[in-house]
């Protein structure tokens, strides 16, 4: 299957509440052999307010943002999803992409009205080299070189990673230039560490996953904390009834014994207590999963005697109750949690219905002229407020006086409000963190920001009153 690696700039780091500036692709074969590529930018949306400190790290200038050549975002996601399914079936790959990048794509097609889940559906699955460089690290660390960052611990930032591997990364976050740089970290790591390559790979679909962990007795499992491994030897011990693709594995340093009795409430309350002793593991996230045999000498369960974790291993496993217990709780960890105020973070609120599948794909395939119709038909009032939006954004003069106006207040209230607790950027934010930027700023950095900061000061004349 080949290779899709891709890379977007933005205008901030809230994936909900940020946008997609520049997106670059290059599709390879199973061997790097470049097939195609793509690359493309797009305008500033009116109601995203771009992170001065984002923009000072990509270079991205107001002319950039406002440079009428170039696509409105609408279109630019249009392009983006054209192209992706014309490179389908393939295997998406980014860096640090499962945990940003994936989640700004599916923020895009959410709020453009396309189906959300197009990298691991239809054949597509994804991974993340970032999550192969930290198996690495981890498993086979003389293979990679991880530099050390300004605070003085290991850093896997690619503008840095990358340059200590060998590749002359200048244009650092360019879009395509990160893609390029990806290609770089994962060729090496296939020549370098084949083994860990393999088992990488296994694990960029949920179902490969969920047969190695249910298939292999013991499992050397790691996962990353702000830059630190840490690794367990853990058994299979349950799946999510709701949600198929949340496991639950037991750290066999602990007894069983000490939790097989527990009532699911309990569970839930084992599930949420540090340290772990039962670990949720998302099967479509790339898990590290490692062979038992070749766990870092830290893993606290190696202390314990062969014999006996294998009795642990076998004890949960012939234990179907336990795992049935397990998953209710995994299910039942998060299940009162309130619904977000905020539409853009209720994106994995439920499926739209097949009547409004139909209309969001006829949507975009009729003229503007028509599209304020079929926004009315939307039944799911997440879909129906960002069809308005896009029309809004693209043509308002087609919307009713009435929606129109409730659309200009909310644009005013979204980007000028003084109110902090907000989770996205605003006017009064960017002014506040421009100005404490260009306090130490100094040559082309402030003379960035202070074009910025003029940016700024008219962004209601850009955006606000047309």
């Amino acid at each position: 299957m080949p290779y899709v690696f891709y890379d977007t700039e933005t205008t901030g780091t809230e994936t909900a509440f940020d946008q997609i500036l520049q997106f670059a692709a290059i599709k390879t074969d199973a061997d790097f052999v470049e097939l195609d590529r793509f690359d493309i930018r797009c305008r500033l949306l009116p109601h995203i307010v771009p992170s001065p400190g984002a923009l000072r790290v990509t270079k991205v200038t107001p002319p950039m943002l406002t440079n009428p050549a170039l696509p409105s975002h609408y279109n630019m996601i249009r392009q983006i999803r054209t192209k992706l399914l014309e490179w389908s079936p393939a295997t998406f790959i980014g860096y640090n992409s499962l945990a940003f990048d994936e989640d700004l794509l599916r923020q895009a097609f959410f709020q453009n009205l396309h189906p959300t889940y197009l990298t691991n559906t239809g054949g597509n699955s994804r991974g993340d080299i970032m999550r192969v460089s930290h198996a690495i690290h981890a498993y086979s660390p003389d293979s990679i070189s991880v530099p050390i960052g300004d605070n003085g611990k290991q850093t896997f930032r690619l503008d840095r990673l990358a340059p200590a591997n060998g590749y002359n990364h200048d244009q650092a976050h360019e879009a395509m230039a990160d893609v390029e740089a990806t290609i770089h970290m994962a060729r090496l790591a296939h020549d370098r560490t084949p083994d860990i390559w393999q088992a990488m790979v296994r694990s960029v679909t949920k179902n490969a996953v969920k047969q190695h962990v249910i298939g292999e007795s013991i499992i050397s499992l790691t996962e990353y904390y702000f830059g630190r491994a840490y690794s367990w030897l853990v058994t299979y011990c349950g799946e999510n009834p709701t949600y198929d693709a949340q496991l639950a594995v037991f750290d066999l340093y602990h007894d069983p014994d000490d939790y097989r009795g527990l009532s699911i409430d309990e569970l839930v309350g084992v599930l949420n207590r540090s340290p772990k002793v039962i670990r949720s593991l998302r099967a479509n996230a790339q898990p590290i999963l490692m062979p038992a045999d070749t766990a870092p000498v830290s893993v606290k369960a190696l202390q314990i005697d062969p014999d006996e974790r294998q009795r642990r291993v076998d004890i949960i496993r012939g234990d179907t109750d336990f795992q049935a217990r397990v998953g209710q709780a995994l299910a039942l960890r998060f299940a009162d949690q309130e619904p977000s105020p905020h539409v853009e973070k209720r994106i994995y609120d439920g499926f739209p219905s097949r009547n409004d599948q139909a209309l969001m794909e006829q949507f975009h395939r009729v003229e503007w002229t028509e599209r304020a119709a079929i926004a009315a038909k939307i039944d799911d009032p997440r879909l129906s407020e960002f069809a308005n939006r896009l029309i809004y954004f693209e043509n308002p003069q087609l919307l009713s006086a009435e929606k129109s106006a409730e659309l200009r207040t909310w644009l005013v209230e979204r980007t000028m409000t003084e109110n902090e607790d907000v989770p996205w950027m605003t006017v009064p934010k960017a002014m506040r963190e421009t100005d404490d930027m260009l306090a130490d700023a100094t040559g082309d950095e402030a003379e960035l920001l202070s074009e910025i900061k003029d940016f700024l000061c008219e962004f209601d004349n850009y955006f606000v009153s047309n």
